[in-house]
């Protein structure tokens, strides 16, 4: 077992920490105890254990995760996730045993996940979705802390409404919670208008607008009004094993929710160090962080996009950032909790209504690439955004996997096609549009040009030509792209095209066929339809299969034909 870690470390690339790390991990481990504790708060859990979600999950993860910037600990969406599992079960949300069981599971399923390789799962979810899925957990980051950047609830079935229902209720802001928050926006934008000042914008906003509003004794809510931070680090705490069977699908669902989150991360935070993300890698890091945080009294964690905004606008540049901000907090939790515990919740109100803020911005160009790319596309973001601010974020995840399903089956319907290839003087070859008849005694070379998916296949025998007097015609068909397993409805449409071909007395010919196509063609007969040299196996040279199969057409359709050699291809 150290041995499996020692390997995972060096395969971190954990480099050295950069002054602007230090700072962003203490601006982070700082967020992390109102953030942690509101969000646990929210969803009926004792708040302590989202603070020390921020601890062991935040180390863990960010020493193991192949996306080097990403913070991983509790989110809202898993908060919530996670008190409907339990609550569904009939389990007690504030059981030490219970959480521990249920973040346990959920590191397990992660892990499971990231072994078995299904990140690439998540590579069939469209830009569009994705795109739409960011923005929308940006705007619910939004809306988590309207109440605490004013002191207004918002009132609403779901995050539009409540944004509306907010700014109409303007007069009803109160006036301290409002002002601290707009202080803290406005010493942000001065200190970020710094060069020098940048990376530690957030961290002087927060501590600046935090003692202005102490000395003059401003009366609004604080991080004590949440509960109290206990002076210690977390304990260990074993699982209760007896509610594993209530609670094997619920851990499947909070796990999808946060994989569905980190998701939406690597692409909006590359990494600096030019390295490449890896999906799985980010699953199993995940997983080790809550098998680990599981132990130690931590709520399920995950990719959160709001903190690892917080590191990356305070100048996070390696994965040091986010292991200070776990360490950072345990030392305030441990040594200076009560100062901790004055820190105003509207001060973290305007400077997550600046992370959020940011966060959609970054996303305009994207925002703007998808609307121009298809009406289509612009719809199934839209339809994202909406379902992740309107439904569970379970149901928003399911609907964007199936959106990105039909946006595959449709545009594979609409880029499949014939290619019709002609041969020129010197052998260059031209492409053109496929001929609508197969003259008698000629060699067509059309490329077929899709995935074989069944929604394409009505397009494709369109645009073939027709049969109809073809006698001693060969159609060579360079089938490159067809895939080792192609839809049983391509077989059937090649076979059906053969049959009708040779009824007239024509042929056709495969060219450049994978050899475990080969193999199913053997099996399922189609091969013996084709007759001898009816299937020209794919080479390393991109025409070398196709001159064979020219050969062997011409050499054919001379031997129909009474009046000499068919004309070139």
């Amino acid at each position: 077992m150290p041995g499996r870690w020692t390997a995972l470390l060096r395969g971190a690339r954990l480099g050295r920490p950069t002054p602007s790390d230090v700072s962003s991990g203490a601006v982070t481990g700082l967020f992390s105890i109102p953030e942690g504790m509101a969000y646990a708060a929210i969803a009926g859990f004792n708040p302590v254990a989202g603070l020390y979600a921020g601890v062991v999950p935040a180390i863990v993860g960010s020493l193991t995760s192949r996306t080097v910037l990403m913070v991983t600990t509790l989110t809202s969406a898993i908060a919530l996730t996670s008190q409907s599992v339990l609550s569904d079960a009939g389990l007690d949300p504030k059981d030490a045993g219970n959480i521990a069981l249920l973040t346990v599971m959920v590191g397990a399923v992660m892990l499971l996940m990231g072994v078995l390789r299904l990140g690439a799962v998540m590579s069939f979810v469209s830009n569009a979705v994705m795109t739409g899925f960011s923005t929308g957990i940006a705007l619910q980051i939004i809306t988590g802390v309207l109440k605490d950047a004013t002191g207004y609830e918002p009132q609403g079935h779901n995050r539009l409404v409540q944004l509306g229902d907010w700014l109409w209720h303007i007069a009803d802001w109160q006036l301290a919670a409002t002002l601290t928050a707009l202080a803290t926006v406005a010493l942000w934008a001065l200190a970020h208008a710094v060069r020098r000042l940048e990376p530690v914008a957030l961290l002087i906003a927060m501590v600046a607008v935090s003692v202005g509003a102490g000395l003059l004794g401003t009366d609004i809510e604080t991080v004590k009004d949440i509960a109290s931070i206990p002076g210690a680090l977390p304990s260990f705490t074993a699982p209760d094993l007896s509610a594993v069977p209530d609670l094997a699908w619920g851990a499947v669902s909070v796990a999808l929710v946060g994989l569905a989150q980190a998701a939406g991360i690597a692409p909006s935070m590359p990494n600096p160090d030019g390295s490449r993300s890896d999906i799985n890698g980010d699953f199993r890091s995940q997983g080790y962080a809550n098998l680990a945080g599981g132990l130690f009294q931590a709520l399920p964690s995950g990719g959160s996009m709001s903190r690892t905004g917080v590191a990356v606008s305070a100048g996070a540049r390696t994965r040091w950032a986010g292991v200070v901000s776990g360490i950072f907090l345990a030392l305030v939790v441990l040594l200076c909790g009560s100062l901790a515990e004055r820190i105003p919740m509207p001060v973290i109100g305007g400077l997550i209504l600046v992370v959020g803020g940011e966060l959609i911005w970054g996303k305009r160009h994207d925002i703007l690439l998808v609307l121009r790319t298809s009406w289509m596309s612009a719809g199934a973001m839209v339809l994202t955004f909406l379902a992740t601010t309107q439904l569970p974020l379970q149901q928003a995840i399911v609907l964007g996997a199936v959106l990105s399903l039909l946006l595959y089956c449709a545009q594979s319907a609409r880029q499949a096609g014939l290619i019709a290839l002609v041969r020129k003087d010197g052998g260059r070859w031209e492409t053109g549009e496929p001929p609508p008849t197969l003259d008698p005694g000629t060699v067509t070379v059309l490329y077929y040009a899709g995935s074989s998916f069944f929604a394409e296949l009505p397009r494709i025998e369109s645009r073939l030509p027709a049969t109809d007097g073809a006698r001693g015609a060969v159609l060579i068909l360079v089938v490159r792209t067809i895939p080792d397993v192609p839809s049983s409805a391509m077989l059937k449409l090649l076979d059906r095209y053969a049959k009708g071909l040779a009824d007239q007395g024509g042929r056709l010919i495969l060219c450049g066929v994978d050899p475990s196509l080969v193999r199913l063609l053997e099996r399922t007969g189609i091969a013996g339809r084709l007759g001898e040299n009816g299937i020209v196996p794919a080479a390393p040279e991109l025409f070398g299969p196709l001159a064979t199969a020219l050969e062997d057409a011409r050499r054919w359709a001379a031997a129909r034909s009474p009046d000499g050699p068919p004309p070139s291809a």
